[in-house]
């Protein structure tokens, strides 16, 4: 029989383990197609009843001119992979197998897919609104950030819930630093993927490389290979999502999908041990995030000049002449050569 043999660095000394890999691989290949064929059968009928809802997008007048396009497309695509992935996770490793751990997983898609169809509710539907105001979304992603940490701490849900794997050293017990740093991974995250959520399949492709990349490190650890079925679960639903969401976009996740991308990649991470992986993993997002903050910092220093034509980068990179595709795919593979990266330094 194959057999995958890992070395897995503990708090003392080195443990091998030989795991058969039809075991480990193959049930998280078919929750993937799983979830891929049943998006893919019902991303038409979603597209379908949000255009029914009147969920279409309103474009911001000062950003880039080609995205005028994009007015009336769809929103609130996010609902298709949130939903399929919980309603898998939900009935298989919930109900059939109970699997508890992974309530932490589906809780924080469907808290933080709730907060962002309120807003995307508000934005779309009432005309006139903009939504929820940034300061509110952002209090509600800390108060579901603290729940999803506090549960990390029940007793034997997680082995160690306070260790972060920290490369070439080993698992290091943070203590009570672990708790502030694990609420701002899943807020920083949830919105770092929001900025991200700016071009057509931008933000689903490279957040289904930031889970394919994850999962394999569940994969690889042993006890979280349902961890690893989860995340190949939103890997597939993210794909099929991602068919109708490449340039041109017949329908966009919203903050219904970003805000719950981002914070359930931050709780995988978390539920790994691997909260230093995960901006390496994420650097994608990374990069939005921080091409905002020097932008505004800097317009704040020089009294109103502008390093970027507009931030986050990739508006930058369009108004400098660069194709929406060309972005994203080279995104894409930036985020595929962060995952390799995130992949070697999970076990190094």
């Amino acid at each position: 029989m194959i057999a995958l043999v890992l070395e897995v660095n503990k708090l003392k000394g080195a443990t091998s383990f030989t795991i058969p890999i039809a075991k480990v691989v193959l049930p998280a290949m078919v929750f993937g197609v799983a979830s891929f064929t049943i998006s893919m059968f019902a991303a038409p009928y979603v597209i379908q009843w949000l255009r029914r809802m009147k969920t279409g997008t309103m474009v911001r007048r000062e950003g880039p001119p080609t995205h005028q396009i994009k007015v009336g497309t769809p929103l609130m695509g996010g609902v298709l992979f949130s939903g399929v992935t919980s309603v898998l996770t939900i009935t298989f490793h919930l109900i059939r197998f109970k699997h508890y751990s992974q309530l932490l997983t589906v809780g924080a898609l469907v808290s933080c897919s709730a907060l962002g169809m309120v807003d995307d509710f508000l934005t779309t539907i009432r005309v006139g609104s903009a939504g929820l105001r940034a300061r509110f979304k952002l209090a509600w992603t800390v108060v579901i950030a603290v729940i999803i940490v506090s549960i990390l701490h029940i007793p034997r849900l997680l082995a160690q819930p306070n260790y972060v794997w920290v490369p070439s050293v080993g698992r290091v017990d943070f203590g009570a630093a672990y708790w502030p740093l694990a609420i701002l991974a899943i807020v920083a995250t949830a919105h770092a993927v929001n900025l991200t959520d700016g071009l057509d399949g931008l933000a689903a492709g490279t957040g289904a490389i930031a889970f394919g990349s994850f999962g394999v490190i569940a994969l690889l650890t042993p006890g979280y290979v349902f961890t690893g079925q989860f995340c190949f679960t939103m890997v597939g639903a993210l794909l099929a999502f991602l068919w109708f969401n490449i340039y041109p976009a017949r329908v966009f996740m919203g903050d219904t999908g970003s805000l719950a991308l981002g914070a359930c990649l931050a709780t995988v991470a978390l539920m790994l041990n691997q909260l230093l992986i995960l901006p390496v993993v994420g650097f994608v997002f990374v990069i939005a995030v921080v091409s905002v903050m020097v932008q505004v910092s800097y317009f704040k220093l020089t009294g109103g000049r502008r390093l970027l034509r507009m931030s986050p980068l990739h508006h930058h990179l369009e108004l400098i002449g660069w194709h929406e595709n060309q972005i994203t795919q080279r995104f894409w593979i930036v985020s595929m050569l962060a995952g390799v990266a995130g992949l070697a330094l999970a076990f190094s």
